[in-house]
């Protein structure tokens, strides 16, 4: 296996909007410093991967209107970033990049990643992955990254495996969408389950084929216009397709079909950063355990909040328990810690009646 072979994808399109309204359709989440820590979400995914694989081999598929930021942000060719004309969920991401990845190595072992996780553990992530690079580049077989579940979590699906196997690498049996408690209980009870994190490793062969026999009728626009991918045509190609493509995620329409998918488990401090309480928990807390972001917060009376201010402003709070308290472009947000879900809604209304201007 020849570090040269390892390509990374990740996906960067999302709008981020349960982040709302730090997270905006013009600058979601993936380009924003969320945690506090210097680096913007993107640029932790980035470096990470390049633990992996050179950087040249490293593509970004995101929203053609994020095409600076991402060039901005983390410093890659032009050729390294995939626009795409409009959302199409994650099957078409992926088949995009494949093509591009063909014309320039058939040999391509691939990672693809969402730019939006928070990884704690690192090197082991680093490790995990050479094991699983190791694994598809030797075998037809499509894997998946699942997390030890640390808790019967309902927000997450799940991937159910052959528990009989002593490798490392398992079988998978079945995938579940987002169970309910008591469902996600007994899930975890059992041992033969991981959270699904929405990392896949696959040979660029082994990928094909599946797309080929799974989701032919995505898998042929696309070879279609092959001869475009890396030249000018590129871009008018990609808009022909995407005008005509359906909407599919990887999941739906490959993995739960296939009969060749394994799942490596492993806990590298994941989170998949998918709401403000998921963010809390990574946050350092107050012995209140209120977790603040900005300078010049004040709380009395509060506990088990999550604040997220400009950093010099002061803001002082009292007599909240569990509330998310956001302030990010002109837009305030108080929000009880338990109904974080209704923020999508939240911005829906918004969309409607005050238009884009605050989305």
């Amino acid at each position: 296996m020849k570090r040269e072979d390892n390509y990374c994808v990740i996906m960067a399109g999302g709008i981020g909007s349960r982040f709302w309204p730090m997270s905006r359709t013009s600058y979601p989440k993936q380009f924003i410093d969320i945690l506090g820590t210097g680096q913007t979400l993107i640029q932790q995914t980035f470096e990470r991967l390049k633990k992996i694989a050179p950087a040249e081999n490293i593509l970004v598929v995101t929203n053609e209107m994020y095409k600076d930021l991402v060039i901005e942000q983390i410093g890659i060719d032009e050729s390294q970033v995939l626009c795409e004309p409009s959302r199409r969920n994650t099957a078409p991401c992926i088949a995009y990049a494949n093509h591009k990845i063909l014309k320039l190595n058939p040999n391509a072992n691939i990672i693809v990643a969402p730019a939006d996780h928070l990884i704690l553990k690192e090197d082991h992530f680093v490790e995990v992955m050479h094991k699983a690079l190791a694994f598809t580049a030797e075998n037809d077989a499509l894997l998946t990254l699942g997390i030890k579940p640390s808790r019967p979590d309902t927000g997450y699906g799940y991937i159910q495996f052959d528990d009989s196997d002593d490798n490392e690498i398992k079988k998978v049996k079945t995938f579940t969408e987002k169970p309910d408690l008591e469902l996600a209980k007994q899930f975890v009870e059992s041992g033969e389950f991981s959270w699904n994190s929405g990392m896949f490793i696959w040979s660029l062969k082994s990928i094909n084929k599946a797309f080929k026999k799974h989701l032919d009728d995505v898998e042929s626009l696309f070879e279609e216009k092959e001869d475009a991918f890396n030249t000018v045509d590129e871009l008018q190609a990609i808009e022909q397709i995407y005008a005509i493509t359906k909407s599919v995620s990887i999941d739906y329409g490959v993995m739960e079909k296939a009969d060749n998918v394994y799942v490596i488990s492993a806990d590298i401090g994941w989170s998949d950063l998918g709401t403000w309480g998921s963010i809390y928990t990574h946050l350092d807390q107050d012995k209140d355990g209120n977790a603040i972001i900005g300078n010049e917060v004040k709380m009395y009376d509060s506990k088990d909040c999550i604040v997220s201010v400009p950093k010099d402003k002061l803001v002082v709070l009292q007599g909240l328990d569990n509330y998310i308290v956001v302030e990010s472009n002109n837009t305030l947000l108080i929000c009880k810690k338990e109904d974080e879900q209704k923020i999508k809604q939240f911005v829906t209304d918004i969309k409607l009646n005050k238009g884009d201007k605050y989305v």
